[in-house]
């Protein structure tokens, strides 16, 4: 779904740095050097974008039972 708003484990804010990460590597940065270069140096809050899965795209296309 959508990033969390912030850190499941040192409650650093998360939620602004999606966008800036995917802008990041479409101008073909590394992820380390996107990582880096938003200042996330927690492994913790690493995880939360490079495990991050989108599937907004994929959820929208469910059209829900009609009664």
């Amino acid at each position: 779904m959508i990033i969390p708003v912030s850190c499941f484990t040192c409650g650093k804010i998360m939620g602004n740095n999606q966008e800036a990460y995917l802008g990041l590597l479409q101008m073909e940065h590394t992820e380390v050097d996107a990582l880096d270069t938003l200042g996330l140096k927690h492994y913790c809050c690493c995880q939360m974008l490079l495990a991050h899965m989108d599937l907004t795209e994929k959820l929208l296309n469910y059209v829900p039972l009609e009664k």
